[in-house]
C-alpha cells in the first residue's frame, strides 16, 4: 500500500502552507493532493501558486493530485475548475459533479473524492465510464458497504479502480453553501474576513454540556476527533487498500507519517493514537472507545 497526503482542508498563511509542502516533498509519503477544496475565497494562494507547488512535489518523486472544490456555486469557480483540468500534467480529484462532467467532456481521467456521492456499484461504474481512475470513499463509508460495492462491481465483471481510504483525520461530515465559521462569529459570507486562517485545525463546537463535538471549518463540518484506523490496517489489505490518506494537521504530522510509513513496511498494524472510527467499524466510536 501506498501512503498519500489529503489536500489541506484548512486554511492557513501562505507561508505555513508553503513550509508545509517543502516539508512534504522529503517524507516517505508517494502521493499528494494539492489545492483549494473548501472555499475559493481563500486566496493566500493562487492557481499558480498552487501548480507551482506541484512541481515541485513531482520533481521530489511523488505523485501529484490537483484537487478541485467541492462545493461549486459560480461559473468563476467552473473556468477555474477547468483550467486545473486542462492542466495536462496532473490527474485530478473531483468533488463535485461539475468536475466530472468536465473531466468527460476533457477525456481525462479523474480521482473521485470523498464528497461524491457512491453507494451503489452502479454509481461506481457510470462514474468510470466517465473517467474515473481511483475512488476515495467518504467518511460515512465503512468496511463492509465498501467491500460489498467493490464485490457486486467484480462479480459482474467491473474493472475495479484504485481505492484510496482515509486512515488519519478530522472526518469530513457535511457542506453547506452557507458559511459555519462566519455564522459563529456573527458575520455576513460576503463579509467573512477570512477568519478561518484564526482557526489553523478548525474552530472548535461544543455540546449544551460543553462536551467536545464538531470542528467548523467555514464551508464544512467535520467531526472533533482525530480518526485513527492504524490499527485497522489489516482490514485495509483484506479489502485491497491500495493508498492509504492522511489529512494534514498544522503540527506533528511526519510523526504519524512516519508511524503509518513503518507498520506498511512490516505488514503489521500500529497503535492507535487517535480516535477509533464507528463508521469504519458500523458501531458508534463512543462505545468502542469505552470497550478499550
Amino acid at each position: 500500500m501506498r501512503i498519500s497526503i489529503a489536500p489541506n482542508p484548512w486554511f492557513w498563511p501562505r507561508e505555513v502552507t508553503l513550509a508545509f509542502y517543502r516539508d512534504v516533498a522529503s517524507w516517505p509519503v508517494d502521493v499528494v493532493y494539492v489545492g483549494e477544496t473548501i472555499c475559493s475565497k481563500r486566496r493566500e494562494l493562487k492557481s499558480s501558486d498552487w501548480l507551482a507547488i506541484a512541481e515541485q512535489l513531482a520533481a521530489a518523486g511523488k505523485e501529484v493530485v490537483l484537487s478541485a472544490l467541492a462545493l461549486v456555486e459560480s461559473e468563476s469557480e467552473i473556468g477555474a475548475m477547468s483550467r486545473l483540468i486542462e492542466n495536462p500534467k496532473f490527474i485530478v480529484e473531483a468533488n463535485d459533479l461539475s468536475a466530472v462532467q468536465l473531466c468527460r467532456q476533457a477525456g481525462r481521467p479523474f480521482v473521485a473524492g470523498p464528497s461524491l456521492n457512491i453507494y451503489n456499484a452502479t454509481t461506481l461504474r457510470l462514474l468510470q465510464e466517465d473517467g474515473l481512475v481511483r475512488w476515495v470513499p467518504g467518511t460515512e463509508q465503512g468496511r463492509a458497504l465498501i467491500g460489498d460495492l467493490l464485490s457486486v462491481l467484480e462479480r459482474d465483471g467491473g474493472c475495479r479502480p484504485e481505492l484510496e481510504v482515509l486512515a488519519w483525520g478530522q472526518p469530513a461530515l457535511a457542506w453547506s453553501a452557507r458559511c459555519f465559521t462566519a455564522r459563529a462569529l456573527d458575520t455576513a459570507k460576503d463579509d467573512c474576513g477570512f477568519r478561518c486562517i484564526d482557526f489553523p485545525d478548525g474552530l472548535p463546537l461544543a455540546t449544551r454540556d460543553g462536551e467536545p463535538f464538531l470542528r467548523i471549518n467555514g464551508v464544512q463540518i467535520m467531526g472533533h476527533e482525530t480518526i485513527d484506523l492504524g490499527p485497522e490496517l489489516d482490514d485495509f489489505r483484506a479489502l485491497g487498500v491500495d493508498i492509504v490518506r492522511i489529512s494534514p494537521q498544522v503540527k506533528g504530522l511526519i510523526t504519524v507519517v512516519e508511524r503509518f510509513r513503518a507498520a506498511l513496511d512490516t505488514g503489521g498494524v500500529s497503535v492507535r493514537v487517535g480516535a477509533p472510527s464507528g463508521y469504519w467499524t458500523g458501531t458508534t466510536g463512543a462505545a468502542r472507545l469505552a470497550g478499550a
